[in-house]
């Protein structure tokens, strides 16, 4: 459930939030000149997505019947920052985030009841970002503190971000590191559940962690007027509980089993991004990723966008994002699985698949701010639509305002 949606809305917003140039620091202002050191906001981003989908391989009732999930999630961050006595930037960035969803699959955990508590369910995240900042010389470095909760999983995060940049500004080194402290509640189909010796069922069978360690390694590169690029490497490793235990998997013996996969993974994307400014009304941005794990998973990804400045205040956005995938050893189809394997899914998140994701964005951006309101500096609306070879069809709409 989480895991499918959650992909696509970051697969957007990571389109929403691609930028059409290597971000350069400013140059710094006269040393002589007074700096305050007071609080001040910078700008406030609000931005509302709503995610539908639609499929018949649900991974809970082991590869068969309906994926049907929605999903309405909304986010503010807010932007303060001042300067100390040493004229560094504090920049402070806190988001809140909250989502609403809905998802079909997660009834039949238990058919026998009208509505299990996971079928709709509500997700808070708040983060907060400290950076400071040398003006001067662009360099840069923070922490950031995260949670996130929802009815069977809460998360705990920490990280830190380090940016670097050349004497001419032309060279951007940026790196992050992030742990996520998972712990879920292990949850079993109806099945596969014990009953207690006062004839109670157990519906829960305790809770379960999972650690998720990342780090981020990014060089940006000012080639010219016209052409710059970026290569990223973005190795992680999880350990722990990695499987969904309420998703079910059939055997060819007719037996029933919990999924099972290993409590280790790897995972290694290497991507690159170059961003060509054709004129001066049209950029075209282009992004391949390579993504390799130790479950057996392949997957290249490639992607076109081309904004075209309609106006100095109005662009347009189309995109296309094409993605395949070799999947996972671990996966089988619905009654496929051989009995006595080790690990086994019938997730088709984890199958051999290929996908399309295309869609188009507007951006409004005027000097006297959007419909004559000042203080709110963008308006971005942009819709996406997904589809895959296994099924699976998704729609997804999302506004991003600015304020400053």
């Amino acid at each position: 459930m989480r895991k499918i949606y959650l992909h696509v809305i970051m697969l957007f917003l990571g389109v929403l939030g691609a930028q059409g140039q290597i971000k350069i620091k400013p140059e710094a202002a006269d040393s002589n000149s007074y700096q305050s050191r007071k609080l001040k906001m910078d700008e406030i981003n609000l931005v509302s997505a709503y995610y539908n989908q639609t499929g018949n391989n649900s991974a809970v009732t082991g590869g068969i019947g309906t994926e049907k999930l929605t999903d309405f999630a909304n986010t503010i961050d807010v932007q303060l920052s001042k300067f100390n006595k040493k004229g560094r930037k504090n920049t402070f960035l806190f988001e809140l985030g909250i989502d609403h969803y809905s998802s079909a699959s997660s009834d039949k955990i238990d058919p026998n009841t009208i509505s299990s508590a996971s079928s709709a369910d509500n997700r808070i995240y708040p983060s907060l970002n400290w950076t400071q900042s040398n003006e001067s010389t662009g360099n840069s470095f923070g922490f950031t503190g995260s949670y996130s909760g929802e009815y069977d999983y809460q998360s705990i995060g920490v990280g830190f971000n380090l940016t670097r940049l050349s004497k001419n500004k032309n060279t951007q080194f940026d790196f992050k590191l992030q742990a996520f402290l998972d712990t879920w509640t292990v949850i079993l189909p109806i099945e596969l559940r014990t009953v207690t010796g006062n004839g109670h069922e157990s519906k829960s069978e305790g809770a379960s962690p999972r650690n998720s360690f990342s780090s981020s390694f990014s060089l940006s590169q000012v080639i010219n007027q016209k052409l710059q690029a970026v290569i990223v490497v973005e190795p992680s490793f999880q350990k722990g509980l990695l499987a969904t235990k309420y998703q079910r998997d059939y055997f060819t013996d007719g037996s029933l089993q919990a999924e099972t996969l290993p409590d280790q993974r790897f995972k290694l994307p290497i991507a690159a991004r170059l961003n060509y400014f054709a004129t001066d009304h049209i950029l075209v941005r282009t992004f391949y990723r390579y993504y390799i794990d130790n479950w057996g998973i392949r997957a290249h990804t490639a992607e076109l966008e081309v904004p075209v400045k309609l106006s100095s205040f109005i662009s347009i956005s189309p995109f296309y994002r094409y993605n395949t995938q070799e999947g996972t050893r671990y996966f089988a189809s619905y009654g496929q699985h051989t009995p006595g394997t080790t690990y086994f899914t019938s997730d088709y998140d984890l199958s051999t698949l290929n996908s399309d994701f295309y869609g188009a964005g507007i951006r409004l951006a005027p000097p006297t701010g959007v419909f004559g309101m000042q203080r709110v500096s963008l308006l971005e609306l942009r819709y996406g639509h997904y589809s895959r070879s296994t099924g699976l069809v998704s729609n997804v709409i999302s506004l991003n305002l600015k304020i400053r």
